[in-house]
């Protein structure tokens, strides 16, 4: 198998990529370049291309098939990313990438207690020499009920981890999973935006669950309620969050994904000017801690965001089924 590498970073993923290529036999090619149009024609000659969170488009799927590309790989968990209907009608497989859940969900907990304590607040004071006490007060997550809307791996995790908090924990998914009702009551979604201190988004980012924190959901839950997000910016409807926040109903958000934010990270973008208002008002707010998609970022979770999905493109290449393929 050849394999062409999209938007690889030097500092970390290259290793990785370097030791599975040198296990398994493999040859590849890397570009530090998101996949564009203008840069198709460095795929050529190859199987199969992997890359991480860029628009994979119908018409950009199409012009890697004219150059041979028969599979795709993305080095992300989601993969909302690549049109999958687009690239299925083209005979291309299309794989994700699976990594230990333990770094996105100790990342929410973090996160969560951040937001609890006001650490955000706390710090830029501390910045300013301002010291005093008045307005720092916080929530201690021991005392508190913390509602997991999701309970996959992550979120399993994340309930797993919180029990050892002493917190009440409640738990909202449609498939309850046994583990989780060990530590944690499954409830209806309505009861769990209205009785829960804290609420850490663990859903995955379908169709369905678009803008499942609406308006009417924050309106549901407690006065000065906290809301974490480190699964998919499209679960909360951003203006409804603005609108939550600035009538002072919702007491804090720590949000490692928002809304519109392809092609946003993992780029330098410090002399730039934006094009993402929501971004720009929500890192405004002194209750509000936006960080830019970071809750992956270990070790352990890069080397097998690289493993498993080249497993997966070996795997097509022949001929065989994977545990990671998008279907």
């Amino acid at each position: 198998m050849r394999l062409f590498a999209y938007a690889l970073r030097e500092y970390d993923e290259l290793g990785y990529l370097q030791k599975m290529a040198s296990e398994k036999g493999f040859a590849f090619g890397w570009t530090p370049e998101y996949p564009t149009a203008n840069n198709v024609e460095l795929a050529r000659g190859y199987d199969a291309i992997n890359i991480i969170t860029s628009p994979m488009g119908a018409d950009l799927l199409a012009k890697f098939h004219e150059v041979g590309i028969r599979n795709v790989a993305t080095r992300t968990i989601g993969y909302d990313h690549i049109d999958v209907a687009a690239a299925k009608g083209l005979g291309m497989r299309v794989a994700h990438a699976v990594y230990p859940p333990e770094g996105v969900a100790n990342y929410s907990i973090m996160l969560m207690m951040m937001a609890m304590r006001k650490v955000k607040l706390i710090m830029r004071g501390n910045d300013s020499q301002s010291f005093g006490l008045r307005g720092k007060i916080g929530m201690d997550i021991s005392s508190a009920t913390v509602g997991i809307v999701g309970t996959g791996r992550i979120g399993a995790t994340v309930a797993r981890h919180l029990s050892g908090f002493g917190c009440k924990l409640l738990a909202y998914d449609p498939y309850p999973n046994q583990d989780v009702a060990r530590v944690a009551t499954y409830v209806d979604l309505d009861t769990l935006l209205s009785q829960s201190d804290a609420i850490t988004l663990h859903a995955p980012g379908m169709e369905e669950n678009y803008h499942m924190i609406d308006a009417d959901a924050f309106a549901k839950m407690p006065q000065g309620a906290v809301l974490v997000n480190a699964a998919r910016g499209s679960l909360v409807d951003t203006a409804a969050l603005i609108q939550s926040l600035e009538s002072g109903h919702l007491g804090a958000a720590a949000l490692d994904t928002i809304e519109n934010e392809a092609n946003l990270y993992y780029h330098d973008k410090s002399r730039d000017v934006l094009p993402n208002h929501d971004r720009a008002i929500l890192g405004s707010f002194p209750n509000v801690i936006v960080s830019p998609h970071m809750a992956f970022y270990t070790e352990e979770d890069v080397e097998d965001m690289i493993r498993t999905s080249c497993e997966a493109l070996l795997s097509f290449d022949a001929g065989e089924d994977s545990p990671y393929e998008v279907r």
